[in-house]
C-alpha cells in the first residue's frame, strides 16, 4: 500500500462522509463531524474493502486509473458507511436520554 493510495481514500472517505451527512439528514454530524467521520472510515474501509478484493484494480499499490479509482471507490464507500454508522448511534443515543 502506497502512501498516495491511503491519502485518495482519506480525501474521498470525507468527501463521502459530506455527502451522506447531507443525504441523510436525520444523522446528519455537521460538516467537521461528517469529515472527520468520513476521513476515518476511509482509511479503514478502504483498507477493508480492497482486502476482501472488492476493488481488485486497488491491490496493486500502482498509481494506474484502475487502482485510482478503486482507491476513491472504497474511500468513498468506507467514509459514507462509516459516518451513517456513527450518525446512527449518535441518534440512538439522543432519543434514549429524553
Amino acid at each position: 500500500m502506497n502512501i498516495i493510495a491511503l491519502i485518495i481514500q482519506l480525501i474521498c472517505g470525507a468527501l463521502g462522509g459530506n455527502i451522506s451527512g447531507k443525504l441523510l439528514k436525520n444523522i446528519d454530524l455537521g460538516t467537521l463531524g461528517n469529515s472527520i467521520a468520513g476521513v476515518v472510515g476511509g482509511g479503514v474501509g478502504g483498507q477493508i474493502l480492497n482486502a476482501l478484493g472488492l476493488f481488485a484494480g486497488a491491490q496493486g499499490g500502482s498509481l494506474d486509473l484502475a487502482s485510482i479509482i478503486g482507491n476513491i471507490a472504497s474511500g468513498g464507500v468506507g467514509g459514507g458507511v462509516m459516518m451513517a454508522i456513527i450518525g446512527l448511534i449518535k441518534s440512538l443515543l439522543a432519543k434514549s436520554n429524553r
